[in-house]
């Protein structure tokens, strides 16, 4: 998308970057599209009003969270008309190159590690444990950030230290974990269980800042609390569904082929929406009729 007065930096798998043309260097333009991710691949298939959703959530969280760490939003207003309701103005921050995840539940890629070894990213875990089981306490399971099309390579803690040093590492953990409690037991009295979650941080000056999106259903899993039963694969509010449509019968897509997954149905991508939604209206205890459109 051209902007006027915006120079465009970069494509993400959901996020477009834009710095201005004629403007202080250290402020960004950040906008969320509608585009979604699933399995190291974008999507042909957009989801209705998912920028804005993505969005209105990460601010909402942002401030929730403010007193625990700073982040890097300046403004959703002073943005341009054509991206209003789905844009940041940010400050420009020197990010780690580490995927911040934490853990109160086992699921998706941590399952799968501990199966194969007994422990998440290096951290034993006790015998017997299933999916969706809560897990003793939240733990950190970092990853290595990858390109558009690349998959997130869980690492250990000692990996963590390699990349940014022992003082900063440990930093890094222990923000990660206060803020996953901090939106646990918010979410949990609105009737959500938070899974899981990733968070991204970078440096403003030397001051450890919050940045990219927080707490999204792109970025976290969020299930419903009543009915919560470990052993099964729970229920989502979050782009679960999505991935369990491409490896159920109905896509006709083999995850382990070469070709890339294809459009969603229409009623895929709008229930997808309608839980993207119930995400954030639940959550945040406000209507999504009321952002910026």
């Amino acid at each position: 998308m051209h902007l006027p007065g915006w120079t465009h930096l970069a494509s993400g798998k959901v996020r477009e970057l834009y710095a201005p043309v004629d403007g202080p260097g250290d402020v960004l333009l950040m906008v969320a599209t509608d585009r979604i991710s699933a399995y190291d691949h974008v999507l042909p298939t957009p989801i209705p009003d998912k920028g804005r959703i993505l969005t209105a959530m990460s601010v909402f969280w942002f401030s929730l969270l403010e007193d625990l760490v700073g982040h890097h939003v300046l403004s959703v207003e002073d943005v341009p008309a054509e991206v209003r309701g789905r844009a940041m103005l940010v400050r420009r921050l020197e990010m780690f190159p580490v995927e911040c995840v934490a853990r109160g539940y086992l699921t998706g890629s941590g399952l799968a590690d501990y199966r194969a070894t007994g422990g998440v990213c290096g951290i034993a875990l006790p015998a017997g444990l299933v999916e969706s089981s809560k897990l003793p306490e939240p733990i950190f399971t970092p990853a290595a950030k990858a390109a558009v099309g690349e998959h997130d390579e869980n690492i250990t803690f000692t990996d963590v230290v390699a990349a940014v040093g022992a003082e900063r590492a440990q930093q890094l953990r222990d923000v990660t974990l206060a803020v996953y409690a901090r939106a646990a037991v918010h979410a949990a009295s609105r009737g959500v269980l938070l899974a899981d979650t990733k968070f991204e941080f970078g440096l403003l000056g030397t001051t450890l800042t919050l940045g990219d999106e927080v707490l999204t259903p792109d970025s976290s899993r969020f299930w419903p609390a009543d009915g919560y039963a470990p052993g099964a694969v729970q229920p989502s509010f979050d782009k679960q569904y999505v991935r369990d449509w491409l490896t159920g019968p109905d896509s006709g897509w083999d995850r382990a082929s070469d070709t890339p997954p294809p459009p969603l149905p229409d009623d895929v991508a709008l229930a997808t929406r309608a839980r993207y939604v119930e995400a954030y209206e639940r959550i945040s205890g406000r209507s999504f009729g009321d952002w910026p459109v």
